[in-house]
């Protein structure tokens, strides 16, 4: 799977909507769209932007904190996660 950092949901498409959303923040990470320690959108932004359940956007999320991309802080939101050697060595 290799998604554009602009890329739009497609509903109808064998890849589920929550994988296809993780593409795109992933893509939209690794361009440089959101910086180490700063928030990325936020679940409600994304919601509206891509026409996703908000259950959606958290499971899209999730998949990146599994990854390590990304970190969330209570009451706060969802953070780009400082790069690590192993992050590095992957760009």
């Amino acid at each position: 799977m290799n998604f554009q950092p602009d890329a739009e949901i497609d509903h109808e498409g064998p890849v589920t909507p929550h994988r296809q959303l993780a593409e795109i923040l992933r893509a939209r990470i690794k361009r440089g769209d959101w910086q180490p320690n700063r928030p990325i959108a936020s679940e409600s932004q994304l919601v509206q932007q891509y026409g996703l359940a908000r259950t959606t956007v958290r499971r899209a999320i999730a998949v990146l904190v599994e990854e390590g991309l990304v970190f969330t802080v209570p009451q706060r939101g969802t953070y780009v996660s400082p790069p690590t050697v192993e992050h590095e060595s992957q760009a």
